[in-house]
C-alpha cells in the first residue's frame, strides 16, 4: 500500500459554501459537546461538583447542535457534508481525550473559557460568509450566545462549585500531586543525593582519579535511579493507598533518584582533582538545601528542622566517604 507522505490540503475558511459553514458548526458543536462530557467523566470521581458544570456546559452545545441542524434540514435537506475543523485552515484546534488526563482541574476550566472564545471568533467571521437571513441571524445569536458563556460557566461554578468547594477540590488536588509526584521525587533525590556520597567520594579521594571518580558516580546514579524507579512502580499499585499512577511515581523516584546522583559526579569531569572535588562539594550543598526546601514547601516540614536534619546527616556521610577513600 502506497503511503501518502504529504499533509492533507486544509480549505481557506474564505472558499467554504453556505451549506459547508453550517456543516462545519454542526461539526464542531458535536466536538465540544463530547469534550465537556470528557471533562465531566474525567472529573466526576474525585470532584463531583465540577464535574456537574461541564454535564450542563455539554448540554448547551447539544442544544446549539440541534439548533445548527435544524437550520441545515430547512435549507439543505437532511444529508450533512462531511466537514471538520481540522479540515479547514487556521480554524482552532481541540486537544485529544488523552490529554486531558494530565490537566490539573484549574486548567480544565479555563480551557471552557478558551473554547467558548474560539467558537465566538468563528459565529463572528461566520455570519460575515453568509447571506441567508436566517441564517445570519442563527449564527449571530450563536456568537452572543459564546460571548455570554463565560459568564454562564462562573455562574454553573458558583451553583455546582462554590468558593468552600473548590478551594476543597484544590486543596484534594494537590495532596494527589504530592503523593503521586513530589513524595517519590523527593524521596529519590534524597536517596541519589545522600546514599552516592560515601561512594563517589570515598572513590575520589582513594584514586585522585577524576575520569573514573565520574565513571563510578555516573554509574552508581544510573543504577539507583533504576533500582528506586522499579522499585516504587511495584510495590504499590496506588489503588488502596490512593496515591496514584505507579507509573507516574516510579517515573517521578527513579528520575530525582538519578539526578541527585549525577548532581556531584559530573562535577569530577572536570580534570583538576581539588577544583572538581570542591565543585562537588558545593553541589551537595546546594542539594541538601533543595531537599529542605521541597521539604518545607510540599510536606510542610518546619524549615531549619529540615535543614538541620538533612544538611547534617548529608554532611555525616559526605565526611564518612571521604574518610574511607583517605584512609
Amino acid at each position: 500500500m502506497a503511503l501518502n507522505f504529504f499533509p492533507r490540503a486544509r480549505r481557506a475558511f474564505s472558499s467554504l459554501s453556505e451549506q459547508e459553514i453550517l456543516a462545519l458548526a454542526i461539526s464542531a458543536e458535536e466536538d465540544d459537546s463530547r469534550i465537556y462530557k470528557t471533562y465531566a467523566e474525567h472529573l466526576r470521581g474525585d470532584y463531583p461538583d465540577s464535574a456537574r458544570i461541564f454535564d450542563d456546559m455539554a448540554q448547551v452545545e447539544d442544544s446549539h447542535r440541534r439548533m445548527l441542524i435544524d437550520q441545515h434540514k430547512r435549507r439543505f435537506g437532511d444529508t450533512i457534508p462531511f466537514i471538520r475543523r481540522e479540515y479547514v485552515r487556521g480554524f482552532y484546534d481541540r486537544k485529544p481525550d488523552w490529554l486531558i488526563k494530565s490537566m490539573p482541574l484549574e486548567k480544565i476550566r479555563a480551557q471552557t473559557i478558551v473554547m467558548e472564545d474560539q467558537a465566538r471568533r468563528f459565529y463572528r467571521a461566520a455570519v460575515t460568509q453568509v447571506s441567508d437571513a436566517d441564517t445570519r441571524k442563527l449564527l449571530g445569536d450563536l456568537a452572543m450566545a459564546e460571548e455570554a458563556h463565560e459568564e454562564t460557566a462562573r455562574a454553573l461554578t458558583e451553583k455546582h462549585a462554590p468558593e468552600d468547594v473548590r478551594d476543597e477540590e484544590t486543596m484534594k488536588e494537590r495532596r494527589q500531586f504530592v503523593l503521586t509526584w513530589v513524595q517519590p521525587g523527593l524521596a529519590g533525590l534524597m536517596d541519589g543525593s545522600v546514599s552516592t556520597l560515601a561512594p563517589i567520594f570515598a572513590a575520589a579521594f582513594a584514586t585522585q582519579d577524576t575520569k573514573q571518580t565520574f565513571l563510578i558516580g555516573l554509574s552508581a546514579a544510573v543504577g539507583a535511579g533504576i533500582s528506586m524507579g522499579f522499585t516504587e512502580a511495584a510495590h504499590d499499585d496506588g489503588k488502596l493507598s490512593g496515591r496514584g499512577s505507579p507509573i507516574k511515581r516510579g517515573i517521578a523516584s527513579g528520575v530525582m533518584t538519578m539526578l541527585g546522583g549525577l548532581g556531584h559526579a559530573l562535577p569530577y569531569l572536570i580534570p583538576e582533582f581539588w577544583t572538581a572535588t570542591m565543585v562537588a562539594i558545593i553541589v551537595v550543598f546546594f542539594e541538601l538545601w533543595a531537599i529542605a526546601f521541597i521539604q518545607n514547601k510540599y510536606m510542610e516540614t518546619p524549615f531549619m528542622r529540615a535543614a538541620f536534619q538533612v544538611v547534617l546527616g548529608g554532611g555525616l556521610v559526605l565526611a564518612a566517604g571521604m574518610l574511607i577513600g583517605s584512609g
